[in-house]
């Protein structure tokens, strides 16, 4: 690739792949292309477009309402990403969808992204974001998801926000086959880890990465769709 020839834009996200996100032991070449065809910088907060392909979590400040919450760092969204190994026919259940950015990237390698944003700002949020960049199989849906959502079983689930504890609820939405990658632990020690079922009542569990995120929030409920 002629690196020079790119854009400032396209320079920067080539350099937030290649010097952040490849040395984190990312190396599917079907995320790495997702990371270039998802536009991270139209999923942040407009004020803080010039700092999307930065190293860090960004807030998430929506219309100067800060939400207390935050994007992942570039990298560790790849990494989750990859560790779900999804495949082209997958369901996915989102659990947290802040800015819309990671249910896009799950979305570009997957069948169809469900997303569970407990704060109706966000979930408006993200909606808008996945609808502006033309992306159809994503459906955000508002409530607390931390211990399961709806009867469905999925092909893959993703935790965007760390828990103490795995809910057992969560391990039995997953079909047979099905993986579950989640943040487990309290500050300061966390793992990421992905859940298998390998059967109706089997789970196999493979720790992934140390890391630190915050934790997931939410108590109360509701149904409310977009």
């Amino acid at each position: 690739m002629n690196i020079t020839a790119l854009s400032e834009l396209e320079r920067a996200r080539y350099y937030m792949v290649e010097q952040q996100i490849r040395p984190w032991n990312v190396s599917d070449e079907n995320v790495l292309q997702a990371l270039f065809s998802v536009q991270r910088e139209r999923y942040v907060p407009s004020t803080l477009r010039s700092t999307a392909f930065s190293d860090t979590e960004l807030p998430l400040i929506i219309n100067a309402v800060d939400t207390h919450e935050t994007m992942l760092s570039p990298k560790v969204e790849a990494r989750l990403t990859q560790d779900l190994q999804l495949q082209p026919t997958d369901g996915v259940l989102e659990i947290g969808t802040g800015s819309g950015y990671q249910a896009a990237l799950l979305a570009h390698l997957a069948q169809q992204v469900t997303s569970v944003e407990i704060d109706s700002k966000l979930a408006a949020f993200a909606q808008e974001n996945l609808q502006r960049n033309n992306v159809r199989n994503v459906k955000v849906e508002v409530g607390d998801a931390h211990a399961g959502w709806g009867t469905t079983e999925y092909d893959a689930i993703l935790v965007t926000g760390s828990v103490p504890t795995i809910p057992d609820a969560l391990k039995y939405q997953l079909c047979i086959g099905g993986r579950l990658v989640v943040v487990v632990g309290q500050n300061p020690v966390m793992t990421a880890v992905r859940i298998t079922r390998t059967s109706a009542a089997s789970f196999e569990t493979t720790p992934l990465f140390d890391t630190w995120i915050k934790p997931l929030r939410g108590t109360a409920v509701s149904q409310f769709r977009f």
